[in-house]
């Protein structure tokens, strides 16, 4: 019996059931936690981890007449080279140059965090001799992005969206002048409901001090004046530390920023900083006392979420609302001139839709799609034989009245 029991141990112990691997492994998951504690705060560290390992999105229009420093200081904010092969036209050229939409996207990896970063430049804004209506392509582009997006939006696969909408721009204002120009009003009143304007004042290093915080004052009447609305950065919350609350209160006072770009670095006191050399001394890039490129990049990158929150919620949605209330009005109107019996027939298609499952839902919808195109098309053709009547009925009351006389 003794026997028996040792050889069943022998086997239970081979087999691995109990094995002392087995038995160490299962004394390995303990709770870390203390007792009461459930683990849902935890979740901020999940999508933290998803969204990094997703990645980041951000698209940055930079518009403004040539020779402004755009490529210059975009290339200082982000520490590269978007415009390797870039060629500058001459005067001949410019003179009937119209606007070209030039957009460079680049992967920028920091920290193990990626972000994939487009630059949006319109080569030809401001240089042709009349530039009259030369917003009109960036208007249409950022329009583009919009229709765009809703269409991925709308459609059957929506897990891979490419976010190709503009989330900020950047509007540079010359420094000779003083104050804003009739072209930079007409463009920010075109496009400061469909995209959050920073302003930004060119080569700062050409002005003094004084002459700096006089035309940031007259460059702020002039948008007040006119009504527009420039991106606002929100208010600091009140559990906020000191710090912080300090730094958005300088940001907010910087507006508009007044920068200095530059991709040269210059030995100074035996340190090497981005900046400019003069004869009269070195004009440092990202020291806060020669210019506001510190505090424009601050900006943009601690708000950043925001810019993005701003074009989604408001932008993009009054874009969405105008362009369903345009789908709506014309889907009335071809219900309405085919009669009831195909407006009944889309409301059915569109019930069976909601009761169905899933693939014969994509089917019912697709088969209404189709439905609405043939209506739109059948509308087109009554609309045509109308037009065709009434000049029908013009050009015989005029035989008439030939006849008569």
């Amino acid at each position: 019996m003794a026997d028996h029991r040792q050889s069943a141990r022998e086997a239970i112990r081979t087999s691995g059931f109990f094995s002392d691997d087995r038995i160490a492994s299962s004394k390995q998951f303990v709770n870390p936690e203390q007792p009461g504690y459930v683990g849902f705060a935890n979740l901020p560290n999940q999508v933290h981890r998803k969204s990094v390992k997703k990645g980041f999105e951000f698209t940055l229009m930079v518009v403004g007449e040539s020779g402004l420093g755009k490529s210059t200081l975009i290339n200082s904010l982000f520490l590269t080279d978007l415009y390797p092969e870039r060629e500058i036209p001459g005067a001949a050229e410019k003179i009937e140059q119209t606007v070209k939409i030039d957009a460079s996207t680049v992967e920028i990896e920091e920290r193990g965090v990626k972000l994939r970063l487009t630059v949006v430049d319109t080569p030809g804004y401001g240089d042709a001799i009349n530039s009259k209506d030369c917003f009109r392509p960036i208007l249409q582009y950022i329009d583009d992005q919009f229709e765009r997006y809703f269409h991925d939006e709308s459609g059957l696969n929506r897990r891979n969206i490419v976010d190709n909408r503009v989330h900020c721009c950047f509007y540079f204002i010359s420094p000779y002048g003083h104050g804003l120009k009739p072209l930079d009003v007409e463009f920010m009143k075109a496009l400061h409901h469909k995209v959050n304007i920073v302003p930004v004042i060119a080569k700062a290093d050409t002005l003094t001090p004084k002459e700096v915080r006089n035309l940031k004052a007259r460059i702020l009447e002039e948008i007040s004046q006119h009504g527009i609305k420039i991106y606002q950065m929100p208010d600091c919350d009140s559990d906020e530390d000191e710090d912080f609350k300090e730094q958005c209160r300088l940001l907010k006072a910087a507006v508009p920023f007044a920068v200095v770009g530059s991709n040269q670095m210059i030995e100074v006191k035996g340190k090497k900083v981005r900046g400019r050399l003069y004869p009269w001394g070195v004009v440092e890039v990202e020291n806060p006392e020669h210019c506001d490129f510190i505090k424009l990049r601050t900006m943009l990158i601690t708000h950043m979420q925001d810019l993005q929150e701003v074009t989604q919620d408001v932008h993009y949605e009054n874009y969405r609302s105008e362009k369903l209330a345009i789908n709506k009005r014309r889907a009335g109107g071809a219900a309405v001139a085919l009669g009831p019996s195909a407006a009944a027939g889309a409301a059915g298609a569109a019930g069976a839709a909601k009761e169905g499952p899933p693939e014969e839902k994509d089917k019912i919808l697709l088969e209404k799609e189709q439905e609405l195109q043939r209506m739109q098309e059948m509308l087109a053709r009554l609309q045509q034989q109308m037009q065709q009547q009434q000049t029908t009925q013009v050009a015989g009351a005029n035989n008439v009245q030939s006849h008569h006389v």
